[in-house]
Order: C-alpha cells, then structure tokens, then sequence
C-alpha cells in the first residue's frame, strides 16, 4: 500500500482557497484501490513544516492504482489548479509516497 502525501506552500490565502477547491475535486474522484482521501490545514506542531499550510494524503493499493490516479483527467486538472496556486509551482509542493 501507498501513503501519497502532498504538502503545498501556497502564493497566498487566495491561493490557499484555490488549493483547497482543487482538493475537492480530487475528493470526488473514485478509483478502484484508491482509499482514504483526506485534507486539511497542516498545523504543524512540531514546528518542521510551517511553509506548507495545507495538504491531502490518499492510500493506493499499489503503484498501478497510483498511476492510473495519475493519469486520471481530475487529477491533471486538479494538479495544475494545485501548481498554479503554490509558491513557485512545482517548488511549493512537497510529495511522499511511502509503501506501508
């Protein structure tokens, strides 16, 4: 299984907002072996992340379904609304995929 976490350093609150509506349209999006899509404000209370403000992590069961998530046209438009609206694009926007 994969933990996909993403991170985003937004341009602005405005931006913020815009993130946040991309994050819902990958909350609608259905795929077989695809769990567990959640978002939200990232509080950091450890103090070690306080550039990202907002993030969403979703479970796949494998890489497959990862790659068809990928390719998915919700995602592509969802990402560039993400790309767009992060501080320096592809820069304001951190991703883990950890296999548990």
């Amino acid at each position: 299984m994969l933990v996909h976490t993403v991170l985003f350093d937004p341009a602005s609150p405005e931006a913020e907002a815009r993130i946040r509506e991309a994050c819902e349209i990958l909350a609608g999006l259905s795929l077989p072996g695809m769990s567990g899509f959640r978002h939200g404000p990232n509080r950091d209370f450890e103090g070690k992340s306080a550039r990202y403000t907002y993030g969403f992590m979703v479970l796949f069961e494998n890489r497959d379904v990862h790659l068809a998530y990928e390719g998915h046209p919700d995602h592509v438009r969802a990402g560039g609304i993400m790309v767009e609206n992060s501080r320096g694009g592809h820069d304001g926007i951190f991703v883990s995929d950890l296999e548990v």
